[in-house]
């Protein structure tokens, strides 16, 4: 029996597509067990994956922290068997356990993030053929360690009963259509711009049957979330309102979600719910797409300087976010409309 590490400490969108690859492998090889190292906060995603997955929380805040909190996690891990290691990472961190691992004789194999590819995608423009996948690069990872495997996880919520009584915080039944907005990212290139995002919720929240559910976490966007939940009827703040394994539940039952390259676009697509997503200085070819969702619900411009980032961490050399700020809401509401009739078709 192999005992495999796989370490992926964040960042959350990353850890939310190792998903399928984990649920893949382990079901090909049952007769092994694989631990997910990552923090706390994201263990729920791993953990009704089989009986052969289980998670070590890595406190980066707390007992881990520094470089003795590192060594004090890496002596844990030495003690416990393992026989290989996924570094699915490959930062600093990880690449301290994955040296010390393999000079204590364990089979060790890291994640190739594309980086040349990837940079020299955003210095040509060139984005066709689309780079590879996350996932799939997650998946090299395994086949290097001699676990190869192809990608047979449809839903996260596959192993655990969709009890709608977990929902009660949010609502009591399901009445017309749900729609979730997700508005947004970790960075400003990724963000559409609040005041239009605003408007596509008003917009959203007079159609007829349609409820709309708020996503979102942290001070400033619960206020904002707050606000235009108070401002328009049929329209729900869920932040902070419910734990990472019944948001899940909660966009299993969602018709369509909108997000930005974001986070809630991966967690959309691990309960297989269409995602309709906007693009800014990052874009899907980059390899970031949402697992599993339509190339077609991607809402974004082409401009000459777009992607600008792989992240979309970078000041935009225009100053004005043109590649969000050029899209117009209609395009965006057009683009739900469009995924909400093809729910409809297959409901009929």
């Amino acid at each position: 029996m192999a005992k495999i590490l796989v370490i992926r400490l964040s960042s959350f969108g990353d850890v939310a597509m190792l998903v399928p690859v984990i649920y893949s492998v382990a079901t090909k090889y049952p007769q092994d067990r694989f631990s997910v190292m990552t923090r706390k906060s994201f263990a729920p995603l791993f953990e009704n994956l089989g009986f052969n997955v289980n998670v070590i929380p890595f406190d980066i805040n707390g007992k881990h922290k520094g470089i003795r909190g590192l060594l004090r996690m890496a002596n844990k891990l030495y003690v416990m068997g393992f026989t290989h290691v996924a570094d699915e990472h490959d930062v600093l961190r990880s690449k301290i356990i994955r040296f010390i691992m393999r000079i204590t004789g364990h089979k060790v194999a890291c994640i190739d993030k594309g980086r040349k590819e990837k940079a020299e995608t955003i210095a040509t423009k060139k984005l066709v053929p689309p780079l590879k996948t996350t996932v799939q690069r997650y998946l090299d990872v395994f086949d290097k360690l001699g676990f190869p495997a192809d990608i047979t996880f449809t839903d996260i919520l596959y192993f655990v009963p969709r009890e709608f009584y977990n929902l009660k915080a949010i609502a009591t039944e399901k009445k017309g259509r749900w729609v979730g907005v997700a508005p947004f990212a970790k960075h400003k290139g990724k963000i559409y711009p609040l005041e239009k995002m605003e408007k596509v919720v008003e917009m959203l929240s007079k159609e007829p049957d349609t409820t709309i559910f708020l996503l979102g976490a942290g001070k400033e966007e619960r206020e904002v979330l707050n606000k235009w939940a108070s401002t328009y009827p049929n329209v729900i703040d869920t932040s902070c309102k419910l734990k990472l394994e019944n948001e899940l539940l909660l966009m299993s039952y969602m018709d369509v979600v909108l997000t930005m390259d974001s986070a809630n676009m991966h967690l959309a697509s691990l309960v297989k719910t269409p995602v309709v997503s906007v693009w800014g200085a990052t874009h899907p070819n980059m390899g970031f797409y949402g697992f599993g969702q339509d190339p077609d619900n991607a809402v974004q411009i082409d401009l000459e300087c777009r992607p600008c980032s792989v992240y979309g961490d970078l000041p935009c050399q225009r100053f004005d976010y043109a590649c969000l700020g050029y899209i117009t809401e209609s395009m965006i509401i057009d683009k739900i409309h469009k995924v909400l009739d093809k729910q409809k078709e297959k409901k009929d």
